[in-house]
């Protein structure tokens, strides 16, 4: 039975995430606030969070940052601020989806399940897929979920791992911004080609000097490249 963790000072909104929860037959805790839920991470594993932005004592975002320290987890926010900058600030902190209040709870499950569909392939490492890869001084642990960049571990948000890992998994290949969103994120995620943009900023600032192994392509997309020119594994 997977188990989920609510978190929300609203007891509504936490009754009634529990009910749909425990209908597709999820052990449900919850929480009232951002430091009751990072104790709970101490002490508990979670398949998945939902999680409310506004809470006292420690708010989502806050939250979700101290939990990251400690556990990979797919995190789902709640918010009742819609506007793109809030949703992409969410993203930068290192949350899997982004839900504006009010919502559907069918539509929240369906988002529940298609996370942790892809947080499950993720951590599959793809079967047949070499798990281990080196370019140069950049070293991609597939199975560990872990980058070294010149022997040190690069800190990075889960879904920077994602988005590193299916740009590696099809080393050479032009991928659109569409196609990036939709196997990264997911056929029902709200956002658009700024959002790969931002996470490709903040993955080439974690690569260092490989940062030039994700090439851009003007009005296409991206691709993984370590043999570029600019590479500095194509000189090693």
């Amino acid at each position: 039975m997977s188990k989920m963790l609510i978190v929300d000072d609203e007891e509504k909104i936490r009754a009634v995430v529990r009910e749909y929860a425990e209908f597709e037959e999820f052990e449900v805790t919850e929480a009232r606030d951002g430091m009751e839920a990072v104790a709970l991470c101490r002490e508990n594993d979670y398949d998945i969070i939902i999680m409310d932005v506004m809470m006292p004592r420690l708010d989502g975002y806050s939250a979700c940052k101290e939990i990251r320290k400690q556990k990979d987890v797919p995190i789902i926010m709640l918010s009742a601020r819609g506007e793109e900058y809030d949703k992409l600030f969410g993203f930068e902190t290192g949350i899997d989806d982004y839900v504006v209040k009010p919502f559907s709870p069918r539509e929240l499950m369906a988002r529940v399940r298609a996370v942790l569909a892809r947080s499950h392939a993720a951590k599959q490492g793809g079967g047949d897929t070499q798990q281990r890869l080196k370019f140069g001084g950049l070293e991609i642990d597939l199975a560990g979920r872990e980058v070294y960049v010149d022997g040190v571990r690069a800190s990075m948000t889960p879904k920077e791992y994602d988005l590193l890992f299916y740009l590696v998994k099809n080393k050479g290949l032009a991928l659109s911004r569409d196609k990036l969103l939709e196997e990264v994120w997911g056929y029902d995620f709200f956002g658009d080609d700024r959002t790969v943009d931002t996470h490709i900023k903040m993955l080439r600032g974690n690569l260092g000097p490989y940062r030039s192994d994700i090439v851009t392509l003007r009005g296409m997309g991206y691709k993984f490249d370590p043999e570029n020119d600019a590479s500095p594994a194509s000189s090693r």
